[in-house]
């Protein structure tokens, strides 16, 4: 299959550290990849590179074809969706849900002066459809609850058919109803043919979606382990990734993990 990302010795260096170190990794057009590893390990570096908001210092990051450092990245990003924690708190509270997912389709976060038409509100309904979110249209999207805007966000990323969807921690500080309900519509997401290839990081395995198909684990900027997640996501690679024993338990393909 095609490769939607490419990354080939990559190093960020900050400060005189490497916060990525010789990462060198690929992710298809048909895979859904979960990146895993304590704070400090890279994973936000990583998106940054894979959403072209960051060059490598040395390496080379291909993206949908494009090589970074060789191309222009504004024609690169709209074919690309992001829902990150830090995008959230650049949307405007007095935004409502409709408008803040169908200006996607500008690349800006926030109505202007841009004018739509009818198959751009139709796209974004059918979005809020499918995300669960008709309901909110209406809503600002400072009024709504994390879990909501998490879905808001992810809705946004989706709108405008992106090739490679990047999703920052989408289950961070959710509880236990709004993180089942999100993995759930998740898990639905990547089933589908037509998805894009996806790439999540998360600090936790228990918020790995089903039907996800891969897994990276980091530690300190440097890949522990790569590969499917039937063969890669162990006890054993876990334990060096997180620097302590531990044990990993799967049902149903959702996984718990805890210490040895």
């Amino acid at each position: 299959m095609p490769s939607a990302l490419e990354l080939t010795d990559v190093v960020v260096r900050r400060d005189g550290r490497n916060i990525v170190d010789h990462v060198t990794w690929q992710v298809s057009d048909d895979q859904r990849w979960v990146i895993l590893g304590p704070n400090g390990a890279g994973k936000t570096t990583l998106l940054q590179l894979a959403d072209t908001l960051m060059h490598p210092t040395s390496g080379t990051v291909e993206v949908l074809g494009e090589t970074l450092g060789r191309t222009d990245v504004f024609e690169i990003r709209p074919r690309i969706g992001f829902a990150s924690s830090a995008m959230a708190r650049r949307i405007p509270r007095d935004e409502t849900v409709l408008n803040t997912v169908m200006t996607a389709a500008f690349s800006v976060l926030g109505r202007w002066n841009e004018t739509y038409e009818g198959i751009d509100q139709r796209r974004a309904q059918r979005v809020l459809a499918e995300w669960k979110l008709e309901h909110l249209s209406e809503r600002l999207f400072g009024t709504l609850s994390d879990g909501e805007q998490k879905r808001v966000q992810i809705a946004r990323s989706v709108m405008t058919d992106p090739e490679l969807l990047l999703l920052d921690e989408p289950t961070a500080s959710l509880d236990l109803g709004a993180r089942e309900e999100l993995l759930q519509l998740l898990s639905g997401y990547a089933a589908s043919p037509t998805t894009p290839a996806m790439v999540m990081v998360t600090h936790h395995v228990e918020e790995i979606p089903v039907g996800f198909t891969h897994v990276l684990l980091l530690r300190e900027g440097g890949v522990v382990a790569s590969g499917a997640i039937a063969d890669t996501l162990t006890a054993e690679n876990l334990s060096t990734a997180f620097g302590m024993p531990i044990a990993l338990t799967s049902d149903g393909g959702r996984f718990a993990a805890r210490a040895a």
